[in-house]
């Protein structure tokens, strides 16, 4: 998607979050793995950085986990060094460091003192070594947001298409030295993909498919939620209190979208913080459906998640990012409840600008 001025001035991301368990002691544990191009116009040999006073350019490799001791960890590459195939298939390449709709692999590794020599880097310090298959099972295609038109245009200041909202991965993962096997059964995987200029400011996002029925007591093999955006702009126009969200229910989604302006769609939303939660509770309806969200999540659980805009601006600095939330969601058509449903494992973010 970095063609034109986003070229010059842009990113391009594919997101991944899945569970793992320890190979020894059966631990769950959360991780995430991300690819990041900035402003491929600027290509060097090495990677520039915007909190130095460049303009930044690099990939970033953003990997790391949630829950106890959560970290994340950043590995540069200069975008010269850096095989970016734009055809079918699809895939990034940068040493051993591997992307594509089949396979992520790669390692990051940075010490103490370098992340404290280096906090341009952004990231905290550990290693992390990740080879596992991809299988995108469910996707969010978010509409006129992302249409061709659109993105063309370059309309929005921040895109999102959400292929995998539910994800099945396969591999295995070395995090500080302690193996974690990744299984399609239970790896509650999710992947979805961002681009433009800057991001939006508020910031939300939630997704889970580890999903429990009330009404039923059993688990939904067959369903996702996901949730996300805040405040799109396209060009000086700010579109306050925007989400985009999709439920899909054992095999039939229920759509809140709010491009689809047909079907009169509204949202209210709120993330609050205690001294040791993240809160979000939030409400769409349409003229036929309703869905009401309330997830929780632990800060000791929780990152800071830190990103530098393509003009080298870092000004999300307050940026909750998370993947053991939980919580639930109630699901209505026509004024009677479909379900409520318990959620665990729920990616979740929420953060706004520096004032």
């Amino acid at each position: 998607m970095l063609d034109g001025k986003f070229a010059k001035c842009g990113y391009d991301w594919w997101w991944h979050n899945f569970t793992g368990y320890n190979a020894k002691t059966g631990e769950a544990k959360t991780f995430f793995i991300e690819f990041f191009i900035c402003n491929p116009d600027y290509a060097d040999e090495k990677p520039t950085f915007g909190q130095l006073g460049e303009t930044p350019s690099y990939l970033m490799i953003k990997a790391g986990a949630w829950g106890n001791e959560p970290r994340q960890l950043h590995r540069f590459f200069g975008l010269r060094k850096v095989a970016v195939s734009k055809l079918i298939p699809f895939s990034v390449a940068a040493d051993e460091c591997y992307l594509s709709e089949k396979k992520i692999s790669g390692s990051v590794n940075i010490s103490k003192e370098v992340s404290q020599q280096h906090p341009e880097y952004m990231c905290d310090f550990g290693t992390m070594r990740f080879d596992l298959k991809i299988e995108k099972d469910i996707a969010f295609n978010v509409g006129y947001g992302a249409s061709k038109l659109f993105r063309k245009m370059k309309a929005f200041e921040m895109f999102w298409h959400a292929e995998g909202m539910k994800t099945y991965y396969q591999g295995e993962v070395i995090f500080n030295g302690e193996k974690y096997i990744v299984s399609k059964d239970n790896c509650y995987g999710y992947a979805d993909k961002n681009w433009g200029k800057d991001f939006t400011s508020p910031w939300l996002w939630l997704s889970s498919n580890n999903l429990v029925s009330k009404k039923t007591g059993q688990r939904l093999e067959n369903s996702v939620f996901d949730i996300g955006g805040g405040k799109p702009k396209i060009g000086f126009l700010k579109l306050r209190g925007k989400l985009l969200s999709a439920f899909y229910y054992e095999g039939k989604c229920y759509e809140f979208n709010f491009s689809k302006f047909w079907t009169f769609t509204r949202t209210r939303f709120k993330s609050t913080e205690t001294e040791d939660e993240v809160i979000w509770h939030v409400v769409q309806r349409t003229w036929t459906n309703k869905m009401v969200t309330d997830i929780k999540c632990k800060k000791k659980e929780m990152l800071l998640v830190n990103y530098e805009a393509p003009n080298g601006k870092k000004l999300h600095n307050h940026l909750w990012n998370g993947g053991t939330g939980e919580g639930t969601v109630k699901l209505y058509h026509h004024g009677k409840l479909i379900d409520e449903i318990e959620c665990k494992n729920v990616g979740c973010e929420y953060g706004e600008y520096d004032k």
